[in-house]
């Protein structure tokens, strides 16, 4: 199975930006466990990220065309904010999990919509880098 696991603004910041929500652990860290765990799993991972939105679509959109069999997407900020994201996943029409490390359900009241929510199959909220895990765990088993 391919899978493409995309992350929004400010994921690269993971172990800089707000430890106390985020933890110390960083990007790479984030990359090297998703790549590990999916060799494990034979699913064959992207990884991207990126702080702007257009390429976050483009990149949505660019799945369609390599036969991706599922996406994992923590949109961050832009869970909040992009019908944009939400479209694109829409248009393409591929499997889609949803992942935040934080709990955005206990945060602030912004962060209880998520555009990317209306579209995906699950979400997974809180659970740290293990979200990622288990949303791909998630699509393996479909």
């Amino acid at each position: 199975m391919r899978i493409l696991v995309i992350n929004g603004p400010n994921i690269n910041m993971l172990g800089i930006r707000e430890p106390e929500i985020y933890g110390r652990k960083t990007y790479k860290d984030l990359c090297d466990m998703i790549i590990g765990e999916a060799e494990k799993l034979n699913a064959e991972v992207e990884l991207f990220q990126s702080n702007h939105e257009g390429d976050i679509v483009d990149k949505i959109q660019d799945a369609y065309f390599k036969k991706y069999d599922g996406i994992v997407i923590n949109p961050a900020a832009y869970t909040h904010t992009s019908v944009a994201i939400l479209d694109a996943l829409k248009a393409v029409g591929i499997p889609t999990v949803e992942v935040h490390i934080s709990d955005i359900n206990s945060r602030e009241d912004f962060r209880k919509t998520s555009y990317v929510g209306m579209y995906a199959e699950k979400t997974y909220a809180g659970y740290g880098f293990d979200g990622y895990i288990m949303a791909i765990k998630y699509l393996l088993a479909k």
